[in-house]
């Protein structure tokens, strides 16, 4: 099955206390979370964390869109809780767009196209 890949960076507040606090949310994401993630077309989801930077992998089927994603989530009651629970403990990067906290990354090398 052809998928497709999306790496995204957000930043957590400089905390430790709330660096460890976000962690520990995300060694047992609430399974109403996961199901949302999976019915709206992500296939995996991977983040990764240095210092209070984080990077998101997520691959997808090709008929993913982050437009359909944020309208079911707007829908969705515990996504709405999640989110606002996250949004303690997360801050854009500084290059994001106003009201974007997920950033969207370019993919700007591929060693398999060299």
């Amino acid at each position: 099955m052809k998928t497709d890949k999306y790496v995204l960076a957000c930043d957590l507040k400089d905390d430790a206390e709330l660096i460890k606090k976000y962690e520990e949310y995300h060694r047992e994401v609430w399974p109403e979370i996961i199901k949302s993630t999976l019915e709206v077309g992500i296939l995996n989801m991977e983040i990764f964390r240095t210092g209070n930077r984080l990077i998101m992998l997520m691959e997808t089927q090709p008929d993913f869109s982050f437009g359909e994603k944020a309208k079911a989530d707007k829908q969705n009651i515990k996504v709405q809780e999640w989110e606002n629970l996250m949004g303690k403990y997360q801050q854009a990067v500084p290059s994001a767009k106003n009201g974007e906290k997920w950033t969207l990354m370019d993919k700007i090398f591929d060693l398999r196209n060299t």
